[in-house]
């Protein structure tokens, strides 16, 4: 029997069905997606969070006249000349001539302590600087006897009536008297010396003005002790009151050694009291004290006012410009920006503005500063926001935004 013969059925390929195929695709697309969403969620939460920084406006200013102002400053207006005069010895107050505000001239008296043991003593020196005095004047009429007496045994033994024993005896004498006077005359001069001495204590009990100036405080009352030394306690005062030169004063300013060489000896300077803001007062400088303070990092300067006034006081805060004069009269342009905005970086005054969202550094020239702003001169244009007290953290191109504002 032959094979049946084979069909067009036979030569029929079977495909699968689509359905399960379609089910595969979309279950990889919805897993791709599934993916990205939660990649997009990590991300979302893992991404670098903008810092939230204070800023300022930096504000333009300029330098009038020709005068460029090349660092600011602040200081205190102190006296060179200014003493708080004691005595020089201790003892009790009895008296206080002066008040605050006076005026004294040099000599004048202030005050004078108990001299009555010390007027004692000087009365007792006294006595016996006119004893001693007494004792010399006898010595003297002695002398003369003796001398008178050597001369008539002389003439004796030259007679052969006195014997040579008598001459000797007279001459000793004559001698001794001599020697006498000498030790006397030593003790005059003892006597004149404990009288100088005691003297000199009298005087020490009145207490005088050392130099012309006006008193600025009185540090002790009749009735206690005062001391030139630090001695008894509490209760016993080193000082009868302060004196203060009023033509002595002068500015004394702590420059940050970084921007010394900016300042030069009679360099111009504009000083404005606290007291005055509106008073310029035109100073220069009068000493760069030639060493450093480790501990602050700065370097004392000396500034003197072209013409005292009466409205300058000892200890007045004062804020003072250093100018650099120019052939020219151009107003040099320039920022002012909080101290808090400057960082010191590499060496290097920078400072972070906000641009588009984004941090950007910057390095200035900072030409001076004040009690709280600092003045730029090169590195920044006015208009732009700087960041305040930035953060350890805050670098180059880093995101950054401004607090809300409360609500």
């Amino acid at each position: 029997m032959s094979p049946p013969k084979p069909s067009l059925d036979d030569l029929r390929i079977e495909r699968p069905s689509g359905t399960p195929a379609r089910i595969r695709s979309w279950a990889v697309v919805v897993f791709v997606l599934v993916l990205f969403a939660v990649g997009a969620v990590v991300w979302w939460f893992s991404r670098p969070q903008a810092l939230v920084v204070q800023t300022a406006v930096a504000r333009e200013s300029s330098a009038p006249g020709g005068e460029r102002t090349v660092l600011n400053a602040s200081g205190y207006v102190t006296a060179r000349r200014q003493a708080t005069v004691s005595s020089k010895v201790t003892g009790k107050v009895t008296e206080v001539l002066i008040e605050e505000g006076m005026k004294v001239q040099e000599g004048q008296v202030l005050a004078r302590l108990d001299d009555t043991n010390v007027k004692a003593s000087l009365l007792l020196a006294q006595a016996q600087w006119v004893s001693a005095s007494n004792a010399l004047a006898e010595t003297r009429v002695r002398i003369r006897e003796a001398d008178q007496e050597l001369e008539r045994q002389a003439g004796l033994l030259k007679n052969k009536i006195a014997t040579q024993a008598d001459y000797d005896h007279s001459e000793a004498s004559a001698l001794a008297y001599k020697a006498k006077l000498e030790q006397q005359q030593a003790d005059i001069v003892v006597a004149e010396r404990t009288v100088a001495t005691w003297q000199q204590q009298l005087d020490d009990t009145i207490i005088r003005a050392p130099f012309t100036g006006i008193v600025t405080s009185k540090n002790a009352q009749p009735g206690e002790m005062i001391s030139p030394i630090s001695a008894g306690g509490g209760f016993t005062r080193t000082g009868i009151c302060t004196i203060v030169d009023m033509q002595s004063l002068e500015i004394e300013i702590d420059v940050n050694e970084s921007y010394i060489n900016r300042v030069q000896d009679r360099q111009p300077v504009e000083a404005i009291l606290d007291a005055y803001p509106d008073w310029k007062i035109p100073c220069k400088v009068i000493a760069i004290i030639p060493t450093a303070d480790r501990q602050k990092s700065t370097v004392k300067v000396r500034v003197g006012f072209d013409k005292l006034d009466s409205r300058i006081l000892p200890e007045m805060s004062v804020k003072v410009g250093f100018h650099e004069t120019g052939g020219a009269a151009v107003a040099a342009h320039q920022v002012t920006v909080p101290k808090a905005a400057i960082q010191q970086q590499d060496g290097h005054d920078v400072v972070f503005i906000v641009r588009d969202g984004r941090a950007e550094r910057r390095a200035v020239t900072v030409s001076g500063s004040g009690d709280d702003q600092a003045t730029i001169t090169a590195g920044l244009a006015a208009g732009e926001k700087v960041v305040l007290d930035a953060p350890g953290g805050l670098k180059e191109g880093a995101a950054v935004r401004e607090p809300k504002p409360a609500p």
